[in-house]
C-alpha cells in the first residue's frame, strides 16, 4: 500500500494572492454549482416565457379590454413582465452565492486562502453581477422581441428605435443585476440562506404592500424611494409622475445595493468565519 504524505507548499511558492486570482476562483465555483444553472435557467425561462404569454393574451383579448387599460397600455412593459418573477430567482441565487458556503463550511477554506477577506466578497459580487447582467439583458431582449411578435398581429407592437424602449429593455437587465447584488450583500451580511431570502423578499415585495396602507401623503413621499419602485422605473417607457425619473430612481436603487455590500464588508471584517 502506497502512503501519500501531504506537504504544505510555502506561500512564496504558491504565489501572491491577487484579486484577479480570487475572481477566477469564484468564477470556477459559481459555474460548477448545479444550482447556478437551474436557477438562472428558471430566471431566463420566466423572463422570456411570461413575456410572450402576457403579450399573446393581451393581443388576443384586446377587443375586450376596458378603455382605461387600452389607454395605459405599454407594449414594452407587457413583453418584459417576466422580470417580476425572474427577480426572485436572481435574488435567491445571489443570497446562495455566499450563504451556501457558510452552510457547508466552505467559507473557512475561502477565507483561509484569502486572509484579507474583502477580496472574496468583491469577487463574488463582481462575478455574479457580470453573469446576471449578461444573461438577464439577453433574456430581456429576447422577451421583448418575441413579445412584440405576438403583439404585431393586432398592430400593437413597438420597436427598439422608439423613445424610451431601448432604455427599458436594457434597464430590465440592469434592475435584475441590482437585485442579484443586493442578494449577495444580504447573504454575506446575514450568513443564513433562509434569513437572507426572507429579508430580500421582504424588502422587494412585502414593504411596498405595507406602505400602501399608509395615508396617501405618506405613501407618495415614501413609495418612490423604495428599492423596487425606484429600480423598476427604468423598465417603464412612460414614467409615472409620482415616481423618480428612471435614471434617478436607478441611482437610488444602486445605493441600496451599495449599502448591502458595504454592510457585508464591515461584518466580514469584524466577525469570525
Amino acid at each position: 500500500m502506497t502512503t501519500v504524505t501531504a506537504t504544505v507548499i510555502p506561500e512564496a511558492e504558491r504565489g501572491e494572492v491577487t484579486q484577479l486570482k480570487v475572481i477566477h476562483s469564484e468564477w470556477i465555483k459559481l459555474r460548477s454549482l448545479r444550482s447556478t444553472l437551474f436557477t438562472l435557467l428558471a430566471a431566463v425561462v420566466a423572463m422570456i416565457g411570461l413575456g410572450y404569454l402576457f403579450s399573446y393574451f393581451t393581443a388576443d383579448r384586446w377587443s375586450h379590454l376596458p378603455p382605461g387599460e387600452r389607454l395605459h397600455f405599454d407594449p414594452t412593459l407587457t413583453s418584459l413582465r417576466g422580470f417580476f418573477l425572474a427577480q426572485l430567482a436572481v435574488g435567491v441565487l445571489g443570497v446562495l452565492v455566499v450563504s451556501g458556503e457558510y452552510a457547508t463550511g466552505m467559507i473557512r477554506a475561502s477565507l483561509s486562502a484569502v486572509p484579507r477577506r474583502l477580496p472574496v466578497l468583491w469577487a463574488k459580487a463582481l462575478v455574479y453581477g457580470v453573469v446576471a447582467w449578461v444573461l438577464m439583458t439577453a433574456a430581456a431582449l429576447i422577451a421583448f422581441l418575441v413579445g412584440q411578435a405576438a403583439l404585431s398581429g393586432r398592430h400593437l407592437g413597438t420597436s427598439l428605435g422608439d423613445p424610451g424602449v431601448l432604455r427599458a429593455v436594457f434597464g430590465a437587465g440592469l434592475y435584475l443585476t441590482g437585485v442579484g447584488l443586493i442578494g449577495v450583500g444580504l447573504g454575506a451580511l446575514i450568513r443564513n440562506t433562509a434569513g437572507g431570502i426572507a429579508t430580500l423578499f421582504g424588502v422587494l415585495l412585502v414593504v411596498p404592500v405595507l406602505v400602501e396602507a399608509l395615508p396617501s401623503s405618506w405613501y407618495d413621499a415614501i413609495d418612490k424611494y423604495l428599492p423596487s419602485t425606484a429600480g423598476q422605473g427604468l423598465v417603464h417607457v412612460h414614467a409615472d409622475p409620482n415616481t423618480l425619473a428612471p435614471w434617478t430612481g436607478f441611482a437610488v436603487f444602486c445605493l441600496y445595493a451599495v449599502i448591502a455590500l458595504a454592510g457585508a464588508a464591515v461584518a466580514l471584517r469584524r466577525r469570525d468565519a
